[in-house]
């Protein structure tokens, strides 16, 4: 009997339980559960006799450890600032650790300290980071083999409503975390490499430099930068490559809207508004604008940001409800980003019946003797229901499939990783086809150095 210790049951642990439990009875797995709400849990086991459900702070050492003892493998699904503390424990204890979380500095000191207790601390082993990694170094590592050198590596993955479900003019709903939404792109100017040459964009122009992307069967999307696209350079083995770029997926459009709360200042998240639970959302659009008292809202926001009477993001605008003056937000000493949320939250909700998307595109130029040549790698999953959305699964299934290659003795790293190896990726996107999240790739003839749509160069 193996025993699995899995860290929190939040919503993108659903797909992770319930491969578990489906692979349980095969492979002899035992899964203890923890969360601080029990009903949570035992919804997810549902009624399995292969899971049990524990409720203790798994943040405090003095709780976890007795429960590690008992595991073979713990799964730390904690908030990501936690992880270390876990990992410490799970060295001084000998148990391997898996994480989805991307690999803090603290966490790569511990490499040696891992590979010395002979354990595994596998990380960013999701979707993103995770299934983007190994799809990606799939194609790299091939590449290679046969002889060629990167040119060219743009990767980019979005969280998005499903074509189906997608019925408001943003062409966007929640499908994670709202507030991280608000504040993608803050906190320094996303760097990138184009031809050799370092680039920089503000956050103040991040959404104004995008890339349009086409991805078949699913029309037109457009990426903007992530925060740091130069350290996948070493992560991937391409210190001397001479573009690469990372990026997020919208639908086209969407990002030249989201500008306009960029410019007005309205997801800045330093400071707190002055009687903000008392602020319609009319009110909290005008806190941004100058004083005028014969203009309306309307015609200030206009003239302040220059958009023309004809303009379709004018739709998106007005579809938001930004200048209702009706009902109160009433969030009291409130930033304008928690301000904005509170909006958003209200308008771009998932209903009942709705599903998410997964779309992660990856372009490959790779010069082989004197030609280049190009291939485009895209996947598109979409979610079954609420509780086992794309994302979850898209989250959970590599983490699962993980979880059985280091019982089984497939994966034999020891220290702190990610999956960028052959023996991890290899067998864990073949059974992810399995599920549906598959890569298609196309070689592209003749090559592209560049889209001619794009505009971030």
């Amino acid at each position: 009997m193996k025993n699995i210790l899995i860290l929190g049951a939040g919503l993108s642990s659903s797909s992770l339980i319930r491969y578990l439990l489906q692979n349980a009875e095969e492979n002899k797995w035992h899964l203890r559960i923890v969360d601080q709400n029990k009903e949570v849990i035992e919804k997810k086991i549902n009624g399995s006799s292969h899971a049990e459900a524990l409720v203790f702070n798994a943040l405090k050492s003095e709780e976890r450890r007795p429960e590690m003892e008992w595991a073979d493998l713990v799964i730390s699904m904690l908030p990501a600032r936690y992880h270390v503390d876990v990992a410490e424990d799970c060295i001084e204890l000998k148990k391997n650790l898996i994480t989805p979380s991307y690999v803090s500095p603290q966490m790569k000191e511990l490499h040696q300290k891992a590979e010395d207790a002979g354990i595994v601390i596998m990380n960013e082993i999701g979707v993103d980071p995770g299934i983007d990694h190994m799809s990606a170094m799939r194609v790299i590592d091939k590449v290679r083999e046969e002889g060629g050198k990167m040119h060219i590596f743009e990767s980019f993955t979005g969280g998005l409503v499903a074509p189906e479900s997608d019925d408001n003019p943003w062409n966007y709903k929640f499908t994670w975390n709202p507030r991280n939404v608000v504040l993608a792109g803050q906190g320094g100017a996303a760097q990138f490499i184009q031809e050799g040459m370092y680039k920089y964009i503000p956050y103040t122009k991040l959404f104004r430099r995008t890339e349009i992307i086409n991805i078949e069967g699913y029309g037109l999307f457009e990426g903007y930068a992530n925060r740091n696209s130069l350290m996948y350079r070493a992560l991937y083995g391409l210190d001397d490559i001479p573009t690469i770029y990372r990026g997020t997926l919208r639908r086209k459009g969407f990002s030249r809207a989201w500008d306009v709360f960029v410019q007005l200042g309205a997801t800045d998240d330093t400071y707190t508004l002055e009687g903000s639970e008392h602020m319609t959302n009319r009110d909290f659009i005008n806190s941004f604008l100058p004083y005028n008292e014969n203009d309306s809202v309307e015609l200030k926001l206009r003239h302040y940001l220059k958009i023309d009477l004809d303009d379709t993001l004018w739709d998106k605008l007005v579809w938001l409800g930004i200048f209702d003056g009706k009902e109160k937000i009433g969030l009291k000493n409130a930033t304008p980003a928690q301000m904005l949320q509170k909006i958003l939250e209200e308008k771009w909700a998932l209903k009942p019946d709705d599903k998410d998307m997964i779309a992660m595109y990856h372009k490959f130029v790779y010069k082989m003797g004197n030609q280049f040549h190009e291939i485009t790698s895209e996947m598109v999953n979409i979610g079954e229901d609420q509780t086992f959305t794309s994302m979850s699964n898209t989250v959970g299934l590599p983490l699962g499939i993980c979880v059985k290659l280091v019982l089984n003795g497939t994966i034999q790293l020891k220290g702190v990783h990610i999956p960028t190896s052959k023996e991890v990726y290899d067998p864990i996107l073949d059974e992810l086809e399995d599920y549906g999240i598959k890569f298609i790739e196309r070689e592209i003839n003749p090559p592209r150095l560049y889209n001619v749509e794009e505009s971030w160069s």
